[in-house]
């Protein structure tokens, strides 16, 4: 038998549901919200392992060790790895797709997100942004999904000889670019070399600030190392600054299963980015 190219069969598949909490149901779009809902609620999106320079790499085997077998979270590439291994598994028409969030003359294609193809309607899912989608949007220029208290957006633009589309989210101002993906193929060596570059490259914003997004019952929360962002559904968005010392409880409001030695080292770190970003 011939091995998938993303190693889907070595994923545990009913270890994964039971992580999220969520009973395995043939293909059907209620059964994809469901699941795509569930995975974002489940894991945090957050660079903690970048900081700590313990990153296990975005292979099927890390990130499920990570993720089902820890409790952790991470950024885009190991989400949507695990994610769309998951549907595939489940029998979803899948691909997976390489974006560039924020101005695409700007930035590199470092994001990835999942499509699905159902009854010949394709739907986004992007699981491993900062503010996730919680349901699928379907991929046709003009759509929009106002959902968990979160307005988005799809719109299509030329790209090359072809086409790529972008996703927006309606803010106070009106809608705001979140992120461009293009229809290229994409392959494992593609997500390796991404993540490569936003892992180690010394300019990189996940090896410059602590990044950690996710929900907290009907909160969805933001944290960096000096601030906290608090948004709920129907009510104005909360921002404050916070000191280090509250991190600890706050990342365990979140569920981040950190061992005390990683916290002190993640605490270090950030205190050595704080010193070294001061100008005095």
């Amino acid at each position: 038998m011939t091995e998938h190219p993303w190693q889907i069969e070595r994923l545990d598949l009913d270890a994964y549901l039971a992580r999220i909490g969520v009973s395995g149901q043939p293909p059907s779009r209620s059964a994809l919200d469901r699941l795509l809902e569930a995975h974002v609620r489940t894991f945090t999106f957050d660079n903690i392992d970048v900081l700590l320079e313990q990153h296990p790499g975005v292979g099927l085997d890390a990130v499920q060790a990570k993720f089902v077998g820890r409790g952790r979270g991470g950024y885009c590439f190991e989400h949507g790895t695990l994610f769309a291994a998951a549907l595939e598994r489940l029998g979803y028409n899948v691909e997976r797709r390489l974006g560039r969030v924020g101005d695409p003359n700007e930035k590199a294609r470092t994001h990835i997100v999942v499509v699905v193809t159902r009854d010949n309607e394709r739907l986004l899912c992007d699981p491993g942004f900062g503010m996730s989608t919680l349901r699928a949007i379907p991929l046709m220029d003009g759509a929009e999904d106002d959902y968990g208290g979160r307005a988005l957006g799809v719109r299509e633009v030329p790209e090359g000889g072809g086409r790529a589309w972008e996703l927006h989210r309606r803010g106070q101002d009106g809608w705001e670019l979140a992120h461009t993906h293009d229809e290229l193929p994409v392959r494992p060596v593609d997500v390796g070399h991404g993540h490569h570059y936003t892992s180690t490259f010394p300019t990189s914003i996940f090896r410059q600030m602590l990044m950690v997004a996710g929900h907290a019952g009907d909160r969805h929360v933001t944290l960096t190392e000096s601030t906290v962002t608090v948004r709920r559904a129907g009510a104005p968005t909360e921002h404050r600054q916070i000191a280090v010392e509250e991190l600890p409880d706050l990342l365990h409001e979140l569920n981040v299963p950190l061992t005390d030695e990683e916290l002190e080292r993640l605490l270090k770190r950030l205190a050595e980015l704080s010193t070294s970003a001061s100008p005095y």
